[in-house]
């Protein structure tokens, strides 16, 4: 089985373009089955599918998330079209399997208010302050994933069109950058992102007081402290942010295309979430503009 997964993560990389995220996230799934298999005694080529169904029912025994069977059951099913197209095997053994019913979960997100106090925060009298500023500020002003931000370079940055260029699972996408995220991000880059850095060939936007890139879990860290300072009591990360932005944006006159780019999603279903929060919005714009409101 283990060149089998070797060739497979190899096609998710090379061919299919897939993320880093993506692909261990993919590993994780597939070798928690993998050891499902070697304990159960039995061989990946010759499971069937009421073998696939106790797989997942053992699953539900040990109390995983219905999103999380239902991401497992679509990572074996990924891996085992890959050996059918290969003729590897000849009939897939996950057909017909459904995945569990998924609640749909209501985003998070802050009101203008709460954006407002929590990016008041920062003292910008130092340099942690300089730089806490210009991320909160940009994390807000653009939507992008974390894991998009922490990858920026300066280079990214193009300060004289106001724009940002993020890339996401090898695909590209421009942003706009409102003139208060702007002067933040210069600010930082000019009195405190120099200081900070120990290496000049570091092209890493955003750095943590070692010098080095930030990190996924020094960026939630830096949230969550503001948060606290703010006495804010709704829970924030990143992605509540992310949320925040489209949904503002939406409230405030944009439209769902706009945003699908602006956010990088594939589909603009993922998108219309946020069209639950636009209802009052609608009414008032209805009753302003409808000549017979």
């Amino acid at each position: 089985m283990e060149e089998q997964l070797k060739s497979f993560f190899d096609f998710l990389e090379n061919e299919k373009k897939s993320s880093s995220n993506t692909i261990q996230s993919y590993e994780r799934d597939i070798k928690q089955y993998e050891t499902y298999l070697e304990q159960s005694q039995k061989s990946f080529s010759k499971v069937t599918n009421e073998d696939i169904e106790d797989y997942v029912k053992s699953l539900q025994e040990i109390g995983k998330k219905p999103s999380t069977i239902s991401r497992s059951i679509a990572s074996i099913r990924s891996f085992y079209q890959f050996e059918v197209k290969n003729k590897m095997l000849e009939e897939d053994p996950t057909k017909g399997i459904k995945s569990p019913k998924i609640a749909k979960r209501v985003p998070s997100i802050l009101t203008s208010n709460e954006v407002e106090l929590l990016l008041e925060q920062p003292n910008t009298a130092d340099l942690k302050g300089l730089r806490d500023k210009a991320m909160l500020e940009f994390t807000y002003a653009t939507g992008m994933r974390v894991t998009e931000i922490i990858s920026l370079n300066v280079s990214d940055i193009n300060f004289e069109k106001g724009l940002v260029t993020c890339q996401h699972a090898n695909k590209k996408r421009t942003i706009p950058i409102g003139k208060i995220s702007l002067n933040a991000l210069k600010d930082y880059i000019d009195e405190a992102r120099p200081i900070l850095i120990k290496d000049d060939s570091n092209d890493a936007l955003f750095v943590n007081v070692n010098g080095s890139r930030l990190t996924r879990q020094g960026f939630w860290k830096i949230i969550k402290y503001y948060k606290e300072q703010a006495h804010i009591t709704k829970e924030i990360t990143p992605h509540v942010l992310r949320h925040s932005f489209a949904t503002h944006l939406l409230q405030n006159g944009a439209d769902l295309k706009s945003i699908q780019q602006m956010l990088g999603h594939s589909d603009i279903i993922s998108t219309q979430i946020y069209m639950q929060f636009q209802d009052d919005s609608l009414k008032n714009i209805y009753k302003k503009t409808h000549p017979r409101a």
